[in-house]
């Protein structure tokens, strides 16, 4: 059907026969499925992280016949993936959308968001060279600083973790990974406790879990050091096994963190704790029985001798105990350091979240540059989404994942409705009520910077 400028009909609405009262007009121009995303708008305003992107990335564009600024062609990017919409060929859709259209800004508002190929050349071209890829592995952390600028933390957890992202194709770097049982890449993820992506890397996906470690981490360590942030009082890191290494260790302890990573059982471990191993006599009691110990012990490839916290499990029905070790440089009792390390199960929560509500297991690229790039603009967006969730959510749904807010908050249907000074959308009230919506501007408004002071004339 033809369609004018405003997305309305030419011939008419579409009748229907089971009652003659029902019309169909298209009008897909004034209607949008995702007026959600107006409120992330304003929250990226308040905290200036997209414009504060675009500053950091380089535009190689010579003509000057450029229809979009980057600060444009980004926000489609991480928005539509808010909303879901993971592949750039969505941007054929979206640049008609009018949410989109006004999260863009600019001429995008009045004549439309970047075409499919437009946002392909970006993605693929424009991002993908050395420095913007560079510039966009730094953009996380600097999102998450100007949330810390605004509300400085005391306390810093780290969480490190990789995980896999599935391939179906030939994608460059791709490969069989024994652990995860797929062909996959392998990426690397590091969060801090409020659950804020701090920096993430694309790796092939036959490397070991902890391979580029340093890479990744080094940076987050600079920016939570001493000079960087003095608010922080304390400074924590966990990880399981797979990053057990004595550099890791010799890092932390001299940049002052304190740390409870796993290691991997070996004789010398098992020999310490034997007399905790054997049941006592009599018969096995119907519950778990758990067992704590620590001690001091030195690997031949370490430094210096370190402190290890055992605990042994009996279960139920089970010949032999489930014994697990953590190497810490913390002085809590042993039941507090196991507590501690096992917080970092929140680390995968995140990740599955990432996988779930923004789909940024999604690296269908074929070459490897392309789809490290995809990576960052997930991250971007699973980060925006979780500064909402963490910062400016009211008690009715601070509880809510990052699905729940996709598809009850984001996908809330709107309908553009222009006057001659003010675009007016027409929010669905059969989705959420009008005051999560004013409770939700409010909060984002008190993240804003104090009102510039007047230039005297």
């Amino acid at each position: 059907m033809a369609a004018n400028a405003t997305g309305e009909a030419q011939i008419g609405p579409l009748r229907l026969q089971f009652d003659r009262s029902v019309k169909l007009a298209f009008c897909g121009s004034s209607i949008s499925s995702d007026g959600g995303l107006l409120l992330h708008r304003e929250l990226d305003d308040a905290l200036g992280l997209t414009d504060l992107a675009a500053a950091l990335i380089g535009d190689p564009r010579t003509g000057k016949n450029g229809r979009h600024r980057l600060a444009g062609f980004l926000r489609q990017s991480v928005f539509s993936r808010l909303a879901g919409y993971e592949d750039v060929n969505d941007a054929e859709r979206l640049c008609r959308d009018p949410v989109m259209r006004q999260l863009v800004g600019g001429r995008a508002a009045k004549k439309g968001a970047a075409s499919a190929s437009a946002m392909g050349r970006f993605e693929t071209q424009m991002l993908t060279q050395p420095d913007n890829l560079a510039a966009l592995a730094d953009l996380p952390g600097h999102w998450t600083d100007a949330v810390h600028n605004r509300r400085p933390p005391k306390v810093v957890t780290l969480d490190m973790d990789s995980s896999e992202s599935p391939v179906h194709g030939d994608q460059e770097g791709s490969a069989w990974n024994g652990h995860f049982q797929s062909k996959c890449l392998h990426p690397l993820f590091v969060f801090n406790q409020f659950g804020d992506l701090e920096r993430c890397a694309l790796r092939p996906g036959n490397v070991h879990s902890a391979d580029g470690w340093e890479d990744v981490l080094k940076p987050v360590l600079a920016r939570y050091s001493a000079e960087a942030r003095p608010s922080v009082k304390r400074r924590r890191f966990r990880a399981d096994a797979a990053f057990a290494i004595p550099p890791l260790f010799d890092l932390l302890e001299a940049e002052g963190w304190d740390y409870a990573i796993r290691i991997k059982g070996n004789p010398k471990l098992y020999e310490r704790i034997d007399h905790l191993t054997k049941r006592g006599p009599g018969r096995p009691p119907n519950r778990v029985v758990r067992h704590y110990t620590s001690f001091h012990y030195r690997a031949q490839s370490w430094s210096k001798a370190r402190r290890v916290v055992a605990k042994i499990e009996f279960h139920p029905g089970e010949l032999f105990p489930t014994v697990g070790f953590i190497v810490t440089n913390r002085s809590l009792p042993n039941e507090r350091v196991l507590a501690f390390y096992n917080g970092r199960g929140t680390a995968e929560q995140h990740i599955k979240e990432g996988k779930y509500a923004l789909k940024w297991t999604r690296l269908s690229c074929t070459k490897f540059a392309a789809n490290a790039v995809r990576l960052q603009l997930h991250a971007l967006a699973y980060n925006l989404a979780n500064f909402l969730r963490t910062l400016a959510t009211p008690k009715d749904i601070e509880t809510w994942s990052l699905t729940s807010l996709r598809e009850r908050l984001i996908k809330t249907g709107a309908r553009l409705v222009r006057h001659g000074r003010y675009a007016v959308f027409q929010m669905a009230a059969a989705a959420l009520p009008k005051e999560i919506f004013a409770s939700i501007l409010g909060l984002i408004n008190t993240l804003r910077g104090p009102p510039a002071a007047a230039v005297p004339a």
